[in-house]
């Protein structure tokens, strides 16, 4: 049985990506080298997540808030979309509605620093001086936790900074509406993702979760990224965080192949055979004339019942 995508699916999900309209950007791989009409969603978050990123560099407001709100009333737990919709109503103005979305940007992504940041600037444009200072008292617990040398350094001490300057201003602080570089490059996500697959590739799954991460902060929730979170963190026995990431990347594109494959893989590894047979008759479906990630799945359910489970 296969540990990870075959060489020829990794090339030609690289080649695409090295490609003028990178596959990532173009929002509707395969999950694995599949063409993108093979998944493309009706409706596609990522593609709205870009724009909403656009209008916020542009400072058109109105523009991010539409874009951004439709991301999340379709993907409400993804924390970067909550943060990014966040700072399109504090760019508007909406301070309340911007403390909401930051909350729950923290919630669904605790290390989301930027996110932590602006949660203690609107408590305290808010008037909310101890819930302020408590932000600002776990972010410096972070900082003193990375010691100046960690991958979020710069984030922690802009947003120590900036809660620090909420505090004293209350009502007056300035609240920030820009994203920072890590969501407004999309080379930068396209470099992310294509490190994460030689990361899968060397089996250095904790590493290359952390570039799928940095890929989402610029390209949203997007269907391949999501597979590939789902594998990487399958291979790390982490199946129900494993599942959830399957499931949201089928709910943005209930066709995509890469996604029905691994989540079946995934209920063959659990034991739940009839739950695989299930996704291996939805890639049957949607392969008119078969295709390699029903090949596969077919296999893996095959060798169980041969041994038994």
């Amino acid at each position: 049985m296969r540990g990870m995508w075959t060489a020829g699916r990794i090339v030609l999900a690289a080649a695409l990506a090295w490609s003028g309209s990178a596959v990532i950007a173009a929002g509707g791989g395969g999950g694995g080298g599949s063409m993108p009409s093979a998944s493309a969603p009706s409706y596609d978050p990522a593609e709205d997540y870009r724009k909403g990123i656009e209008a916020l560099g542009a400072k058109d407001y109105k523009a991010a808030r539409k874009a951004l709100d439709r991301v999340v009333r379709a993907v409400p737990k993804d924390a970067n979309s909550n943060y990014l919709a966040g700072l399109a109503h504090a760019g508007e103005g909406d301070v309340k509605r911007a403390r909401g979305l930051f909350e729950k940007a923290v919630k669904y992504n605790a290390d989301l620093v930027p996110a932590q940041g602006e949660l203690g600037v609107a408590h305290a444009k808010l008037g909310d001086q101890a819930k302020a200072q408590a932000q600002l008292d776990m972010l410096k617990q972070k900082q003193a936790a990375c010691g100046g040398s960690c991958a979020q350094a710069a984030d922690l001490q802009t947003a120590v900074d900036a809660v620090s300057a909420a505090i004293t201003a209350g009502p007056q602080a300035r609240m920030e509406s820009t994203p920072g570089a890590a969501f407004m490059s999309a080379a930068a996500g396209d470099g992310a993702y294509l490190d994460a697959v030689a990361l899968i590739n060397e089996h250095r799954y904790e590493d290359a979760i952390a570039a799928l991460t940095a890929s989402q902060s610029a390209f949203g929730p997007h269907p391949d990224i999501l597979t590939y979170l789902g594998f990487a963190n399958r291979k790390l026995k982490r199946y129900a965080m494993a599942e959830d990431y399957y499931r949201t990347a089928l709910a943005i594109a209930p066709k995509h192949r890469g996604a029905t494959e691994y989540y079946g893989e995934l209920m063959v590894e659990r034991g739940d055979l009839a739950g695989a047979e299930r996704k291996l008759a939805q890639l049957d479906a949607v392969c008119d004339f078969g295709c390699q990630e029903a090949e596969e799945l077919r296999r893996w359910i095959a060798a169980a019942r041969a041994s038994g489970s």
